[in-house]
C-alpha cells in the first residue's frame, strides 16, 4: 500500500499533458473493453464502475442501495458517456468524459492537498497524475 498527495493542480497538469492522459485513459478503456471490440457496452461500463465501488460506498463505508437504484445510476452514467446515443461508448467518448470527470475532481480539490491511500498495483488516473507530478519533481531535483 502506498500514499500519494495530490491537489487540483496535480490533476490539471496530468489532464493537460495530452500524451500521458491519452495513454492512461486508453489503457483503462482497453482494460474495460472485455470482448476487445473497440467499444464499451452498457454491461462493460457498468462492470468497470462496479469494480471501482464508487456508487456502493460513501467514504469507504458500504451504503444500502437497491439493485433498481444502482441500475438507474449506472444507466445514467452510460447515457453521459454515450454522447452520440448509438448504444456503445467508443474511446473518443470515453476520453472526453474522463477529461470532464478529472477536471471536475481538480476543481473540487482546488489548492487543498489530499492524501490518497492506494493498493499495490492500483493504476487509477489519480495515481497516474501523482506519478507524473513526482517524475517532474524528480527531474527538476536532479537537474
Amino acid at each position: 500500500m502506498g500514499v500519494v498527495i495530490i491537489d487540483g493542480s496535480t490533476v490539471r497538469d496530468f489532464v493537460s499533458d495530452e500524451a500521458q492522459f491519452k495513454k492512461s485513459v486508453d489503457e483503462r478503456f482497453a482494460a474495460f473493453d472485455l470482448n476487445n471490440d473497440g467499444v464499451l457496452s452498457r454491461g462493460e461500463l457498468r462492470k468497470a464502475f462496479e469494480s471501482m465501488r464508487l456508487l456502493e460506498s460513501h467514504f469507504g463505508i458500504d451504503v444500502a442501495t437497491t439493485p433498481d437504484q444502482l441500475t438507474q445510476l449506472y444507466d445514467s452514467i452510460f447515457e453521459k458517456f454515450d454522447c452520440d446515443r448509438n448504444g456503445t461508448v467508443d474511446v473518443e467518448e470515453f476520453r472526453a468524459e474522463m477529461k470532464k470527470i478529472m477536471l471536475a475532481i481538480a476543481d473540487g480539490l482546488g489548492s487543498c492537498p489530499i492524501q490518497m491511500a492506494l493498493e499495490d498495483g492500483d493504476e487509477n488516473l489519480l495515481k497516474r497524475a501523482a506519478d507524473l507530478e513526482a517524475s517532474k519533481s524528480n527531474s527538476k531535483a536532479s537537474s
